[in-house]
Formats: structure tokens, sequence, C-alpha cells
């Protein structure tokens, strides 16, 4: 799927692809799809996760299809031959998430989505990873990498790929990460720890890791307390893209490393990070990775 907003940098916007299920209004970033298809016959897999409808194979590409008012507890009767398949690839997956209808697309900036408190998300359960105000109706952003590894664990960060480095050295050099998902900051901060950074500073979103990093400028102490930046690109108030952007055009921040860490990284996605200056850009299952890329980059700024 064509959009504009891949091509342009650190707007903090993004386009939303709002759908229905029952009567609910739910919501996908529109840089997770590659296209939209009506509903196609499936052919189903034996001892399947139950949300798991089948495969299908347009174009020669092997796709599964994921029954969503199932994986929300929506299901209330037998899945049904119609409607439609929105077409995604993120953490390196292509996967068709099956829906009633599709309403359109909306361009809004991360700064208009409201993150869902504690009463809605909690760390293990919640599926939302933001909601935004559309005229009289609210459209809930759905976090379908939590969704996919709820079905299948291996598809979320690979813990084990920690393992296989085997004893490191402690390194006190401060790394600053900008990640919304509690979840998965919690598995990236363990990650790292487990590897020898001890040092990191943890924020919930863009907008939190800039404020830090103005509080360090403002202290004058910004290149002795952030040696490294990780962000994730999808957070609420500022996205990872605004974040690079501002650091990147600092004089005094943009020798700092910094390393997009995202499901969203595939090609065209690639191609905007670079032009705005990231110096590394992983994909949210390589966690081994990443670490190699923390370890070469903090050593390339001494």
């Amino acid at each position: 799927m064509d959009t504009n907003i891949l091509l342009e940098n650190g707007t903090n916007e993004l386009e939303v692809l709002e759908f229905i299920l029952g009567n609910n209004h739910y919501g996908i970033n529109v840089a997770k799809i590659r296209e939209i298809l009506a509903y196609q016959p499936i052919t189903p897999i034996p001892n399947a996760h139950p949300s798991v409808e089948g495969i299908f194979m347009p174009r020669d590409t092997m796709i599964t299809v994921i029954n969503l008012k199932n994986c929300l507890g929506l299901m209330d009767d037998e899945i049904q031959n119609k409607g439609l398949f929105i077409i995604t690839n993120f953490n390196k997956l292509n996967i068709a998430f099956h829906v009633d209808e599709v309403i359109g697309i909306h361009r809004v900036s991360w700064a208009d989505i409201i993150k869902p408190d504690g009463t809605i998300n909690v760390e293990d359960n919640g599926v939302s990873t933001g909601v935004i105000k559309l005229e009289d109706k609210l459209v809930v952003i759905l976090d379908f990498e939590k969704i996919v590894t709820d079905i299948n664990p291996e598809t979320g960060l690979k813990v084990s790929d920690i393992d296989e480095l085997g004893e490191r050295d402690r390194c006190d050099s401060p790394i600053l990460i900008a990640e919304d998902s509690p979840l998965l900051s919690k598995l990236i901060t363990d990650c790292l720890k487990k590897s020898g950074y001890t040092n990191l500073i943890v924020t919930a979103n863009g907008q939190e890791a800039w404020d830090k990093i103005v509080e360090f400028q403002d202290e004058g102490t910004v290149r002795d307390k952030v040696h490294c930046i990780i962000t994730d690109i999808e957070m609420p108030l500022m996205d990872g893209h605004r974040l690079t952007k501002l650091v990147k055009e600092d004089e005094e921040l943009r020798e700092i490393p910094l390393v997009i860490f995202s499901s969203l990284v595939n090609d065209e996605m690639r191609r905007k990070g670079e032009l705005l200056g990231a110096d590394a850009q992983l994909t949210k299952p390589e966690i081994g990775n990443l670490v190699g890329a923390i370890d070469q980059l903090i050593d390339q700024s001494k």
C-alpha cells in the first residue's frame, strides 16, 4: 500500500486505517499494511491456535490468516466467509487479519493519540497501544505485535539469543531507551542488563526521552549521561522518527549513536530512518543483534 506519509521525515504523524469488528471501531498504522483483499478461501491447519483460521497463498506468498474477533473475545458465531483481509508485514512476518469492514484512512499526530491507562492496559494482557477520538467515536489502535506474540511467542523478542552471547563484562555506558510497551520495555531492559549494560534510562515514548535529553543538555551533562539511544518507532506523543530527527539535527547531540529498534523496520521505513540519520535499524525479534550494534556504536563513539 502506497502512502505519502512514508515519504516524509520526522513529522510526528501517522496514517491510521479504521476498520470494524462487529459494532466496534479499531485502527492499525498504515505503515504495517501491504494491501487489503476481499475474503478468499482458506486452507485450515490442523491443531492450529484457535485464532488462526488457516493459510492462503496470493501471488505465491503463503500468508497466515488470523481471526481478529477471536483474538479480542468478540467471536459469537462461526467464522463467516466474508469480510476483508488486511495483509500486514511487521517483524519480518506476512499476516492477514480477518475483519468485517474497512472505513478509511485518517492522518493524525502521535500527540493526539491517548495512551490507555493501567485500568485498561495491564502489562501482560493489554492489546491497545492508544485511542483516537474521531468526531463522535473512539477508535482503538490495536497492538498487533502483542496479538501475534500471544499466538506464537517465538515471533516476539528472541530472548534466547542473549544466552548465546555468553558471559560478558559489565558496561557502565548509559543507554536511553524509548519504548511505549511496558512488556517490551521490560524484556529489552532485562536483556540489556543480562548483556552487561546496567546503566539504563527508560522512558515510555519519544517525548519523555526528548524531555530527558533536554534536561541533561540544560545541565551540561548530556554527553556524559547518554552514550546511546534506542527508540521504537510507534509511540504516543512523539514517535521514534521525530525523536531521531530532533537528535540528529542538534549539533551537540548528533554524534550520540541512535538505534531504531522496531517491528516496522521494512525496506521503506529503513530508507526513512537512513534519511533521518539513524546509526542502526533493527527489527524487534533481533535482540541479539541489537546488543551487537550497541557494542559497536559505543566503541566507535569513544
